[in-house]
This record gives C-alpha cells, structure tokens and sequence, in this order.
C-alpha cells in the first residue's frame, strides 16, 4: 500500500469520507478552545458531565421524531443548558459545590436518556446515540457543526478579554459589582452555552459518550506544547484536526467504528505530548536542559 492509498485516496474517491472529514475540522474549530478555557477554569470534568446530560433531550428528540438531526439536537441543547443551570443554580443556593452538583446531574441524566431510548428503540438505536456516526453524518448534519463552529469562534472573539478575565481570575468580575459584575455573569453563562452547543455539535458526529474526547484531550495535550492561551486554542485545534484525520484513516482501513478511533486518535497524541512535549512533560521533568551559564 503506498502513502497515497493510505492517506489520500479515501478521501479523494468517497464522499462519505470527504463530509467526515469537514465534520472534524468543524468541530476541531469549535471545540479547541472550548477545551482550552475549560482545562484553564479547572472546569475538564464538566465537560463530561455536559455530555452525559445532553443524552436525555437528545432520547426525546429520538421518541418523538425518530433520527431526526434538528429534534435530536434541540432536545440536547435544551437538556444540556437545563443542568448547566440547574448545578449552578444548587451550588449557589445550597452547601453542595459545582462539581458536585454536576455530579448528581450528569448520573441521572445518562440513566433517564439510556431509559428513554431502551423504551422504543433497539440496541443500535442506543448505540447510535451513545457512540454516533461521523461516517454518515449528510449535508444537514455537516451545516449544523459548521454553524456552531462559526457561532463559537465569533463569540470568543466578542467576549475574548473578560472570558480570559474569568479564567484567572473569577471572582474579579464578581468582586467590582455593578457593570463587572452583570458581565462576568454573562461570560459565564455565554461560556456554558457555547460548552453545550459544541457537545450537540459533536453528539451528531461522535456520539454522547464520545464528543467530550474531542474537546479534552486535544485541549490537554496542548498544555505541553504552548503556553499563551491563542497558541493554546490554535495548538488545541491542530491536534484536535489531526486525531480526526488519524482516526477517520484507521476505521476506514481497519473496519473500527469511527467515534472511538478518532477519540482513541486523541487520546495517544495525549501520551505522547505528556511524555515528549516542551511544556512541562516528563521530558522536561527527568531530562532538563542544561542551563545557560554567564
């Protein structure tokens, strides 16, 4: 097999492949620096939780019109925003922290959606759910992702500073009151937003239990490899592309299913960016350079 067979050819002769691999920039775009303030807020495992708590919207979208793109993902967003809210809203009312409400959540959520799903569909129903399809993602699906890319990348760049604010520094805004502090509320929520928007984004593509994986790891990976926070998003994009890439390539010539190899894609760029990168990685930890004398 040579290289053009391996890499070149499936995407120049199958337009299956050609839509996947526009789904996975799309979502390498949205996704990138989504991670990235989320690894910076100490907020990774949220991610997670948001992504388990799309599926009960996600199921009755499902119960109500079958595989249908826009129900299964007006659904999700809707499901996904409400327990954003709700966690929010218990750790500020209540003694219980955020992550801990997220917790208790992100547990129901997935046992009522994999319960909604199992009440009229069969094992390749919930499959599809829990694991999505890239390889079959259409048109409708393809402009969905893009749009929520294009919708994230215009937003950062609106709110850019006081996001970045909030990431250092969270109870500033908060702190100065007034105007500052109606702002950093808003960042927050706007911020939670975007999270669920791109978790629906790549529900369609990678599933419920996957899309997480391509907005995490490609985001810690590029903690070893930049350290301002644009390098980071762009860095974080790149990786998050390439595992795409890698992992569209090995289910196509492997027979794997595509959501786990690319998610498995993203994870070893991981290990090898924690062992070999410039940042911060065991390298640097066992085998640091020799310092520059006078």
């Amino acid at each position: 097999m040579t290289l053009y067979d391996f890499a070149a050819a499936p995407f120049l002769e199958f337009g299956f492949m050609r839509r996947a691999l526009a789904a996975c920039l799309a979502l390498s775009l949205g996704c990138g620096p989504v991670g990235v303030l989320l690894v910076l807020r100490r907020m990774s495992l949220m991610g997670d939780a948001m992504s388990h708590a799309v599926l009960p919207g996600a199921a009755i979208g499902f119960l109500a019109a079958g595989l249908s793109l826009w129900a299964m993902s007006i659904g999700g967003f809707l499901a996904g925003l409400a327990v954003a809210l709700l966690a929010g809203l218990v750790s500020r009312v209540t003694a219980l922290r955020e992550d801990a409400s997220f917790a208790a959540f992100y547990l129901i959520s997935l046992a009522g959606g994999v319960l909604i799903v199992s009440l009229r569909g069969s094992n390749v129903d919930l499959m599809h759910v829990l694991f999505g399809t890239i390889l079959a993602v259409d048109d409708a699906g393809l402009l969905l992702v893009a749009g929520i890319a294009t919708v994230t990348l215009l937003t950062l760049a609106l709110l850019y500073r006081p996001l970045v604010v909030e990431c250092f520094d969270p109870g500033f805004l908060r702190a100065v009151g007034g105007a500052g502090g109606r702002l950093g509320a808003l960042c927050h929520l706007v911020f939670l937003v975007l999270v669920v928007l791109n978790l629906v984004g790549g529900f369609q593509a990678l599933g419920t239990l996957m899309a997480v994986g391509l907005m995490m790891l490609p985001a810690a990976s590029a903690r070893f490899w930049a350290e301002g926070i644009a390098t980071l998003a762009l860095t974080a994009m790149a990786l998050a592309f390439a595992a795409g890439i890698g992992g569209l390539l090995l289910s196509f010539h492997l027979n794997l299913p595509s959501g786990p190899s690319i998610v498995l894609v993203a994870g070893a760029g991981y290990l090898l960016s924690l062992a070999l990168g410039p940042v911060g990685s065991l390298r640097t930890r066992w085998f640091p350079g020799r310092h520059l004398e006078a």
